[in-house]
């Protein structure tokens, strides 16, 4: 299993309007997505100095999964609420089946 955890923080033009629209796409993915386990997300709620604003968790079944999510026409779709507002972006792909050392 792969767990995908995105970090993001926006830019002021992500707007009210523009955050509401991406939300409801994030929505339309779990259970749209060939395996595609789970997908939580949410805003930070405290806004400490180093926090992000949002965080998406996916799980996927394994690496092709995650490879055809990134390219998923639903996928495919909230990229143009989020991409032009993105100020900072960073993920991590944890392979939880794999061997830990």
């Amino acid at each position: 299993m792969i767990r995908h955890v995105v970090f993001f923080r926006w830019k002021d033009t992500f707007t009210d309007d523009i955050r509401t629209q991406w939300v409801d796409g994030l929505e339309r993915l779990e259970g749209n997505v060939p395996g595609l386990l789970s997908l939580t997300h949410g805003a930070d709620g405290l806004r400490g100095d180093r926090s992000w604003d949002h965080v998406i968790i996916a799980d996927f079944t394994d690496r092709t999964a995650l490879e055809t999510y990134n390219t998923h026409p639903l996928h495919e779709a909230i990229k143009v609420y989020s991409l032009p507002n993105v100020e900072d972006l960073a993920y991590v792909d944890l392979d939880l089946t794999a061997p830990t050392s």
